[in-house]
């Protein structure tokens, strides 16, 4: 499975997000690592997210998932 992936980051300024995109990964998680260098999982506060992946499989709507940084993470 490989999509394109953009990743809003929203670690510093939500309000102003920046955008990076990853041509190619295996999983939402995975272009996450490659765009920011944090390993995030799916579920966790809303105090910890880090950023929303946006990707599209061919012949499929796009699809959004968030990501949070992991309990081992947080201070």
């Amino acid at each position: 499975m490989s999509a394109r992936f953009r990743i809003v980051d929203l670690r510093t300024d939500p309000e102003n997000p920046q955008e990076l995109f990853v041509a190619s990964a295996r999983s939402p998680e995975e272009a996450a690592r490659l765009a920011i260098g944090e390993v995030l999982v799916r579920s966790g506060q809303r105090k910890d997210l880090r950023c929303r992946v946006y990707f599209q499989q061919e012949g499929q709507p796009t699809t959004m998932v968030r990501l949070y940084r992991r309990v081992e993470d947080r201070p």
